[in-house]
């Protein structure tokens, strides 16, 4: 997977805070003192800036007046101390969301996956899902290989600490209970030696 860029504009402490664990972050962190040194960096490396994530400190109009990107290239942490378990799981959603914010709707095998209503559905049969198990879903059907449990601790969670590997079983377990009861489908996500695939 191509890494992601997060850019931090203005907020010294929480890069400090993010580069401790950099090594352990599946995307790229950058920092810049204010928005003029982040402006000049873009334009004079030609860099994409639809492919970035901003973390700012709070709603910041130089953001949505300046540059052209979609709200969900916008994270706005309002305040520190945050837990930085969490800080990571959020910008790994947010990560997971901009990828697909182009498409509300999705297709996969024969199911139609709606993000905004959080609903799979599949021949006049529908079912909600939670906004974890919609984010499992995309990842997972991004990828062609199955997909180890530490390897959706990190990308779809986000925790960079110690955690039992039952919490990632537990819930993919109820998500394809979920979808065969609904649907009668044991194999929209199947389970391979070294982890988890939708093909």
């Amino acid at each position: 997977m191509i890494q992601q860029n997060i850019n931090i504009v203005n907020f010294p402490t929480l890069y400090n805070i993010l580069k401790e664990i950099k090594s352990n972050l599946p995307f790229n962190i950058f920092d810049y003192s204010d928005e003029e040194s982040f402006l000049k960096h873009i334009e004079a490396n030609k860099i994409d800036i639809k492919k970035s994530i901003f973390l700012v400190k709070e709603k910041n109009s130089f953001f949505y007046k300046n540059l052209k990107i979609d709200k969900n290239q916008i994270f706005e942490i309002p305040n520190l101390p945050i837990k930085i378990n969490n800080l990571v799981e959020k910008i790994n959603i947010q990560l997971i969301k901009q990828r697909y914010s182009h498409q509300s709707k999705f297709f996969l095998k024969n199911y139609t996956l709606d993000i905004n209503s959080r609903e799979i559905s599949k021949s006049n049969k529908k079912l909600k899902l939670t906004e974890r198990e919609i984010d499992t879903i995309l990842f997972l059907n991004s990828k062609k290989e199955p997909q180890s449990i530490k390897t959706l601790l990190s990308e779809v969670w986000g925790y960079m600490a110690e955690i039992e590997t039952h919490t990632v079983e537990t819930h993919i377990y109820r998500l394809r209970k979920k979808i065969a009861e609904e649907f009668d489908d044991n194999n929209f996500i199947l389970s391979h030696d070294n982890g988890y695939l939708i093909e």
